[in-house]
């Protein structure tokens, strides 16, 4: 059971959102608990975003650098 994380939270906020006996499903309300699960869950894929690019950069200029030297 080695799901990534993201998905985990977001079929969690999923799971909450679907049982009948919870309250804020039978009051039509918003879970604030799923929502912030649903939250950690964009905000890590928005950072594994910039971690690609800051990476992709650090690639791009490294071999500049190393040209430069030669």
């Amino acid at each position: 059971m080695s799901e990534d994380i993201v998905y985990r939270l977001r079929k969690r906020a999923e799971i909450r959102r679907q049982i009948p006996d919870r309250k804020s499903v039978q009051e039509g309300k918003a879970d604030r608990i799923a929502d912030i699960l649903e939250e950690a869950a964009n905000e890590i894929e928005r950072l594994r975003e910039v971690e690609t690019r800051y990476k992709d950069l650090w690639e791009m200029y490294k071999d500049l650098w190393e040209d430069d030297l030669k």
